[in-house]
């Protein structure tokens, strides 16, 4: 990391090395964090801006797992990838330097910036060729946790993936130390590659049958057949696709788990990302609450819990004192009976490892759905009636394998249109028995508690009204961030018009 924060932190797999935990005089949980400070982040510097800049190498790479070593893409050599860290209204100048065999890009996943470096090829940019570079530059506006991957084919299920993480220099510390964590379903190098894996769900599923106005036969209807790994439980019924034979923390298997050293009585801070391409986990700490305190870089009113869901595309910030000894940090693939967990280690003290199939009792208590928090104060939009309404209808079928929005894929269907300045209600409804996570690029939104977030699970038929602001002109993606239904066509274009 070229750059330290004026924290501690402790990063194990992810290769930043541990550091002195440094103790803070604030001995509260971090505070509500401020409002947005100010619109998208501007496409060049300011006189006396901050520039952070970092050269990010995509190329082939082989990674060591924690005993399977396997053949994938990556920036560099780990996984996840170099961290980015910069503060809310630093310019960053970011290069990617493609040595893959195909084109690519990258989204910065979450960051309110502007249209042009969103990193969605054919929409804001051409794709990256093999042997060219890409310079992204733009202001990151808001405090908060995020990551990166490509927008190009199913190139997240490879080692293309690393998390951003913006600071809020008003904000007091209020833990000892903190510490990254990265969620992942691995299938890469294990005898398939993710392009393998969506041509088996598609020849699976049969072709697509198009009418005549390009739009899909029989959307709205879900038959998960052979191909299906799930086992349809509530609260998100179907869940996933794909067989994983590894669920990953920080790049590691549970059998060479990523390991945390801390004192007891220490308040650490938890900034937990699902780079997942199709797996909702359930995350617990072994013998201890969590207190959750952002969503997707927003603040939210505390909240106690035993675990929480976190979908592909989330991310949650908690915040844990802990006890004396050796703790597991699980998160269990929801719906998924093949391919174990992802497990990390907390020792704060003696004792031995845990199994690696470990299963805290924190697991069977309550578990948060995070679209129920509230909203801290500063991060509600401010009141405001709707200027206009839209409808987002999320559909699909597994056989055969093609999904859709608003009756047809991403290319076929019209795209949602808005005015800068409306204040938009899109009315979303998943038309399918399977949980989407629903991403919008450039804004945040708001559910109808307040709560904003970027990122949001939609169980089964579920029905779900967010308010977003026009403030950041543009052509747009909102799509399913289960790349597996993005790339056969859960996607749509939000795009401003005069």
């Amino acid at each position: 990391m070229e750059r330290l924060s004026r924290r501690a932190l402790l990063a194990g797999g992810l290769g930043l090395g541990a550091v002195a935990l440094t103790a803070c005089t604030t001995k509260g949980v971090p505070g509500p964090g401020a409002a947005p400070v100010g619109p998208a982040g501007a496409a060049t510097p300011s006189p006396g801006q901050d520039v952070e800049e970092k050269s990010l190498v995509a190329r082939p790479t082989t990674l060591d797992l924690g005993g399977p070593k396997v053949a994938t893409w990556a920036y560099g050599d780990t996984v996840p990838g170099p961290l980015i860290r910069a503060k809310a209204g630093d310019f960053l100048r970011l290069t990617l330097d493609n040595q893959l065999p195909a084109d690519t890009s990258i989204h910065w996943h979450g960051i309110r910036l502007h249209n042009a470096a969103d990193g969605v090829p054919g929409m804001t940019q051409d794709p990256v060729k093999p042997g060219a570079k890409f310079v992204y530059e733009f202001t990151a506006p808001d405090p908060g946790t995020y990551f990166f991957h490509p927008h190009v084919g199913v190139q997240l299920d490879r080692g293309l993936y690393a998390p951003l993480i913006i600071d809020d220099p008003r904000e007091l510390d209020g833990y000892d130390a903190e510490w990254v964590v990265v969620l992942d379903d691995w299938v890469d190098g294990t005898g398939r590659t993710p392009d393998d894996v969506l041509k088996e769900l598609t020849a699976a599923g049969g072709a697509a049958s198009a009418s005549s106005n390009g739009g899909i036969s029989g959307m709205g209807g879900m038959d998960h057949g052979a191909m299906g790994s799930s086992t349809g439980a509530q609260p998100w019924g179907d869940a996933g696709d794909v067989t994983y034979p590894y669920f990953l923390l920080n790049g590691k298997v549970p059998a060479a788990p990523d390991t945390f050293a801390a004192k007891p009585g220490q308040k650490v801070r938890l900034r937990i990302i699902n780079a997942a391409s199709d797996t909702i986990f359930t995350v617990a700490l072994g013998g201890h609450r969590m207190t959750i305190t952002h969503t997707d870089g927003h603040p939210v009113v505390p909240q106690d819990v035993d675990a929480f869901y976190i979908g592909m595309g989330e991310r949650y910030d908690a915040v844990v004192t802990l006890g004396d000894g050796v703790f597991p940090l699980v998160a269990r693939p929801f719906s998924k009976t093949s391919g174990g967990q992802a497990l990390g280690l907390i020792r704060t003290g003696a004792g031995s490892a845990p199994a690696v199939d470990v299963s805290p009792a924190e697991l069977g208590g309550q578990v948060l759905i995070g679209s129920r928090l509230k909203p801290a104060t500063s991060a509600k939009l401010a009141t405001k009636n709707p200027d206009a309404t839209a409808q987002l209808s999320l559909e699909g079928s597994m056989q055969p394998y093609q999904w859709g929005i608003n009756g047809a894929p991403f290319g076929k269907n019209t795209p949602l249109t808005l005015r800068a300045g409306q204040r938009l209600r899109i009315n979303v409804m998943n038309m399918t028995m399977m949980t989407h996570p629903l991403h919008l690029h450039g804004h945040t939104f708001a559910l109808p508690s307040g709560l904003r977030k970027d990122t949001v699970l939609l169980g089964p038929m579920e029905q779900l009204p967010i308010d977003l602001d026009a403030d950041n002109a543009g052509k747009w993606a909102v799509h399913c961030h289960n790349i597996y239904h993005a790339e056969a066509g859960m996607m749509i274009g939000l795009n401003y018009v005069s």
